[in-house]
Order: C-alpha cells, then structure tokens, then sequence
C-alpha cells in the first residue's frame, strides 16, 4: 500500500472534499475491484490488520450491508454498532461513544448520522479516518459515486450526459452529493420536482430546474428517481401520495412515450408504485440492480485509498 496513489483528502465527508482526480482515482480502483467481485474467490488481503467500526444511528440496509461486505471482501476486520441497542439510548454523547470504540484500537469508522454535519464534527475530535454514510440531508458520498460510477460504465463516459433527479431534492442527502459529483465529471443536471420540494438555492450548484416531469423525461439520458422521504418531512409539502404519484411517478406508459431511451436509476429504497412501478424497476432501461453491484466496489475502493494513509 505504501506506494498505491492517495486521495487528497484523509477523510471522506462530502463529494465537496474531493476533486476531480480523486474521482477518477477511486473509480479506477473500484473497476479493479469489481473484476475481482467478478472472480471465483471474491477476497483480497489488501486491508488485513485494519480495523473497520460500522457505526449507524439511523436505519440502514443497503448502504450498511454494502460497507460490511466491501470491508469482508478487503479482508479488514470489523465491528458493528446499532444505536438503538447501545448506551447512547442512555443519553452517552457521541464523542464518548465514539471514542470508546476506538479504544479498542480502531482504525477507520463508517457511520451514519440523522444530523448533517456529524461527520465532520467527529473528523476534527478523533485521530481515525471517518467514512460518511450519510447525515442527515447532507451529503451520501459513496451512494453519489456509485451512481456517476454506474452511468460512466453504461456510457462510457459521465461528461456530457444529461442527468435529470427527480422527486424530493429538499430532504434529499443523495442529490446534493450527486449534484456535486456529477458537475465534478462534467455531466449537465437537471432537478424535477413540486415546487415544495425544490430548495431554493438549487440555482446556485449550476443546476436547471423544471416541474414537468414529461419535459425533464424527453431532456435528459439518464433519470434518478428518488423516495419521498417522509420520515424527514415535519410538514406536508404535497397533498397527498397518490397527486404526487399522478405528476411526478414514472411508469411504463411514460418511459415509452418519450422521445428516446432513456436509462433509470434509484439509490433505494423504492417505494414501488409511488415514484416508479414495478415494470419500470425491473426493465431493461434500469441499471439499479448495477447500482447494487458497484456499490460494493466502490466502497472498497474508497477504504483501500483511504486506508493507504494510515
């Protein structure tokens, strides 16, 4: 590892924190990685003696399972922690918790947090590198990768594809990372939308905005679809699932209307029959079971690359 090319940053907190090179490095490393997920024996030693804590205060499934098994297959050695079932329920702050986890000599930590920020305010309190896997409506930096990194391998390239995201951008940590990552590579993004849902400093990221589905459907190559995340919504920003479903779902009808074929994406999970139905999930025009895929290679290049600094 000592002489493996570096990320410019010790951590990885948000797409914001990277640049382009270290884009193109982790997706360079991940498509090494992923020949080797596509192999008889699936595991490598290149983090053997390294400590990995997982560390989730939110529900998570995919993104959880997916840092698990890229760190298994990188050989490192991991824990796991739920907050539910942990003495933070007791009112232990999360620096205590943290740090009594570290204790135990761990190297890096994965986490989870409901508060934007977290990530960085335990980066600058502890010595080990920290992984964001999300906080709160802030960023999700591997989801972003593993998204642009999907669209590079169907495309052959992210530079010059138009990317539409639709749905729920305001409570959405998935679009602002995407919005950065994708401009990073030179992709035009676009945000569809009700009105409520758009925040308003949208413009300032150099993104266009549109509310019709129908023309952000025609315009673009590649269509994100996001949940709505209600669990985030303190108030309600539509009338009711089934108006949002009429104007902003995509179904079969839809994708076969338009223009031209168009590829889709959803970083999970769907909520079937809401923003996408079945048939279009489980099409040729979706890569969302790639994205699936990916995601293990690109975490596990991210960990390497991050563990070749410590």
């Amino acid at each position: 590892m000592a002489d493996q090319q570096k990320l410019s940053s010790r951590h990885l907190l948000g797409i914001k924190d990277l640049n382009r090179n270290d884009i193109e490095l982790i997706f360079e490393t991940a498509a090494n990685f992923k020949a080797v997920l596509n192999r008889p024996i699936k595991k490598v030693p290149s983090l053997r003696d390294v400590t990995i804590a997982n560390i989730f205060f939110e529900n998570s499934t995919r993104t959880r399972l997916s840092f698990e098994l890229a760190q298994k297959r990188l050989s490192a050695d991991t824990i796991n922690f739920a907050a539910a079932s942990s003495s933070v329920s007791k009112g232990e702050t999360l620096i205590d918790t943290v740090n009594n986890i570290l204790a135990m000599k761990v190297d890096m930590v994965v986490m989870r947090h409901p508060y934007a920020g977290a990530g960085i305010f335990l980066s600058r309190h502890i010595k080990a590198q920290i992984v964001n896997a999300g906080d709160g409506a802030h960023e999700h930096p591997t989801q972003a990768l593993l998204d642009a990194f999907s669209i590079r391998e169907k495309y052959g390239e992210v530079i010059g594809k138009k990317v539409v995201i639709v749905g729920d951008i305001l409570h959405s940590r998935v679009a602002l990372s995407n919005i950065l990552c994708l401009k990073q590579l030179g992709a035009e993004v676009m945000v569809c939308g009700p009105t409520t849902l758009i925040p308003k400093f949208i413009s300032s990221l150099g993104v266009k905005v549109e509310h019709n589905l129908i023309k952000a459907l025609n315009w673009c190559d590649v269509a994100n679809m996001l949940r709505i995340q209600l669990e985030r919504q303190d108030i309600k920003y539509f009338p009711s699932l089934r108006e949002y479903t009429m104007l902003y779902g995509l179904n079969k009808q839809i994708l076969d209307s338009l223009d031209k074929e168009i590829t889709v994406m959803h970083p999970g999970p769907i909520n079937r029959g809401v923003e996408i139905t079945s048939d279009v999930a489980d099409s040729k025009q979706s890569i969302i079971l790639d994205q699936v895929e990916n995601g293990v290679a690109v975490r596990m290049a991210v960990l390497y690359l991050l563990a070749g600094q410590i």
